[in-house]
């Protein structure tokens, strides 16, 4: 069975930083590009960062440009966010996804495989 599961979310303070992880098992990954995504409650899941299999090619959402760092392992079959420099308004669940052959990095409904989400709190 595959699966993604996220970890290293948690309630920090503006200014702070968080590094999410992102680890998948149950198949191997090659050529498989692997995003971010965030929603908040009443609101709609949007991209966040995504990079493809060979780590040469990565895109951010204007909102995070310069703040969060999106990086992969592939021998652990593991993807990580760091994110600094945190704000309130970052306060949301993070899934991790992956996906093959995609039209777009931003595309969650096309990717193939998709965490569950952990939770990042940025008090003010």
């Amino acid at each position: 069975q595959v699966q993604l599961v996220e970890s290293g979310g948690g309630l920090v303070q503006a200014g702070d930083s968080l590094r999410l992880s992102c680890a998948a098992s149950g198949r191997t990954f090659s050529n498989y590009a692997m995003a971010w995504f965030r929603q908040t409650p009443g609101k709609e899941r949007e991209f966040v960062a995504g990079i493809s299999w060979s780590g040469t090619s990565t895109h951010y959402a204007d909102s995070v440009k310069g703040r969060f760092t999106i990086s992969q392992h592939n021998a652990k079959n593991a993807w990580y966010l760091q994110m600094n420099s945190l704000k309130p308004e970052d306060t949301a669940v993070y899934f991790c996804a992956a996906g093959r052959g995609l039209r777009t990095i931003e595309d969650w409904d096309g990717m193939d495989y998709r965490g569950k989400g952990t939770l990042v709190t940025v008090s003010s």
